[in-house]
């Protein structure tokens, strides 16, 4: 038998053993590095292959009326999600899922590639399934891996009042909208958020905190139970809001404004509290919060009408004739005016080479200041108000709020424009304009535009001579609010509200239809006809009312409808009517 010569000598044997314990020796300071040194750090990450972490949505906080009545709840909805990890053949489920539920599968991979967050988290696929759509889910389940549904608070509305543009609308966060979110962290995809209106003003109070639940996943990312050493973190529902509104009063305004187009507030001048708020056309308050195809939102956003403007705080008219009291202030601040100097209206005024026209075309005949507010003569504010400077004016305008911000609760308000020397000068150049604009700004009319909130605050500074607080609709927190006020000579506020009470329930005023049957209540107010470039006139009727202590105001607008003492007025009465007369809820007694 042949040996093979070993020819390994003692030293070759020696690097080899020396090259064998170094391998070694590595081999187990690496293993002592990633078991001891580092355990912390890689059972971090075995875990988070081994366990998911699912989001449980809050609850949204309630909004409640003055009276505790709910506006605005949660209930729950079921959606329809995917994991793509867990998915074999997206296209394919898609197409499967599309006929179970009966969804476009469009519809379904645009949602998908919209909340999907990653591999194996949920992406948002539809909502509001139906129980026959969750049953044959369930029925075809094993040939839809990685397809699931569950539960999830969904805004819901139970009054019969509508509220649309108070209220506001919410929406699901998705990847577009949780990037330009200034915390990112504080929101995950699928997320309700406040959009508009009070769901947006109050976002950091209703939205609540997120809860959290642990599940065990094997290799293939499927979820095999919960992780026992790991407990579940509740949510916490958002807090409640309680309003000002009073849901009776906002369902009667709302049903006057059926087929209009306008806008009314009525608060309480004493405490600011906005009772009621409409600006209509109103649209119906769910309507983001299901899913709106391509043609319904195409029919809201070109509707003549735009019933998603918020007129309340957005729309911007020529007040007319209403800011005529603060044209009368100005006036009868000049010591050389004498408001009970008698001024002849014949139906026209001609300055320069324009003649510029009464509402009563036969004229008021010979009328003082008092007279010209009751009947809202023109012609006697074309005379007057000549005689003072454009910025004197529009210092008085701003006094009472216009060209600024009312600061209401609710997002995106206008200031509205209250013209200047200097704005006349940019617009229209030094010479392109004349002291005439303040024939039309002295009625009300011209450059001057206003928000109907903001006539909200200049009948309540009207009606609390010069001394009323912040408008705001919310109530759940008792705090000092800012308070705005006017300082005007005593007899002159007794001059111009005694001239208020005659617009309604004088022999000539033109706010009679403002009146209602009961004795013990005082009414106040003032008509306008704006002129409108695009149709009719804009009717206005702004007043208040006062009873013992309490006082409403009102501020109506009706968009083209002509006459303010016509049609505007009677609104006012039914509003009275029902706040004096023929409710029993807690409005003309509230204590809060």
């Amino acid at each position: 038998m042949l040996r093979a010569e070993n020819t390994v000598t003692i030293r070759q044997l020696w690097v080899a053993i020396g090259v064998t314990l170094t391998l070694l020796f590595i081999l187990v300071g690496r293993y002592f590095f990633l078991q001891i040194v580092n355990n912390h750090k890689y059972k971090t990450k075995a875990d988070n292959n081994r366990i998911r972490t699912v989001t449980i949505p809050a609850p949204r906080g309630l909004i409640l009326d003055r009276n505790g009545q709910i506006i605005v709840d949660n209930y729950p909805t079921y959606i329809l999600t995917a994991v793509p990890g867990e998915m074999e053949d997206r296209p394919r489920q898609m197409g499967i899922l599309a006929n179970l539920v009966n969804i476009d599968s469009s519809i379904l991979t645009k949602n998908y590639l919209k909340y999907r967050r990653g591999q194996f988290l949920s992406a948002r696929l539809a909502k509001d399934l139906s129980f026959d759509q969750i049953s044959k889910l369930e029925e075809n389940k094993r040939i839809l891996p990685g397809i699931s549904y569950s539960q999830y608070p969904e805004r819901f509305y139970p009054s019969h009042s509508k509220m649309s543009h108070i209220l506001g609308y919410v929406k699901v966060v998705d990847q577009n909208t949780r990037s330009k979110l200034q915390n990112v962290n504080d929101y995950d995809i699928g997320d309700l958020l406040g959009w508009a209106g009070m769901e947006k003003q109050y976002e950091n109070n209703l939205k609540g905190k997120s809860g959290v639940k642990y599940l065990e996943v094997d290799a293939h990312g499927r979820e095999v139970g919960h992780v026992e050493n790991l407990e579940k973190i509740n949510p916490e529902p958002g807090r409640d809001i309680i309003t000002s509104v009073d849901l009776g009063l906002q369902k009667h305004i709302e049903d006057i404004f059926i087929g209009k187009k306008g806008a009314a507030v009525v608060s309480n001048s004493n405490t600011g509290e906005i009772i009621a708020a409409v600006s209509a056309p109103i649209y119906e308050p769910d309507l983001f919060s299901g899913v709106i195809s391509p043609s319904e939102w195409n029919e809201v956003i070109n509707n003549n009408n735009n019933p998603l403007l918020n007129r309340l705080v957005q729309g911007l008219y020529q007040p007319g004739s209403i800011v005529k009291m603060i044209s009368a202030f100005a006036l009868m601040e000049n010591q050389g005016f004498d408001p009970r100097a008698k001024l002849g209206c014949t139906g026209f005024y001609q300055f320069g080479d324009r003649l510029f026209g009464c509402w009563l075309k036969t004229g008021h005949g010979d009328v003082d200041l008092k007279e010209a507010l009751i009947q809202s003569c023109d012609v006697y504010f074309y005379k007057t108000i000549q005689h003072i400077e454009v910025d004197h004016l529009a210092k008085w305008f701003s006094a009472f709020g216009f060209g600024s911000k009312t600061n209401l609760d609710l997002p995106i308000e206008l200031s509205g424009i209250v013209p200047t020397k200097d704005y006349y000068i940019k617009r229209y150049g030094k010479y392109g304009w004349s002291k005439g604009v303040l024939l039309n700004l002295g009625i009300g009319q011209g450059e001057l535009l206003v928000t109907p909130i903001q006539v909200a605050k200049y009948i309540n500074l009207l009606a609390t001579q010069g001394n009323t607080p912040l408008l705001h609709f919310n109530i759940s927190t008792e705090k000092e609010l800012e308070t705005y006020s006017v300082n005007i000579d005593e007899n002159n506020w007794e001059y111009i509200i005694s001239s208020m009470f005659e617009v309604v329930n004088g022999e000539n005023g033109t706010g009679g239809k403002a009146q209602i049957n009961n004795t013990n209540v005082q009414i106040y107010g003032k008509t306008g006809s704006a002129e409108n470039p695009h149709g009719k006139t804009h009717a206005w009727f702004v007043g208040f009312a006062t009873r013992d202590n309490e006082t409403f105001s009102v501020s109506i607008l009706l968009e083209n409808s002509g006459s303010g003492g016509v049609v505007a007025a009677p609104i006012a009465s039914k509003i009275f009517k029902y706040i004096f007369n023929d409710s029993d809820t807690l409005l003309a007694n509230h204590d809060n």
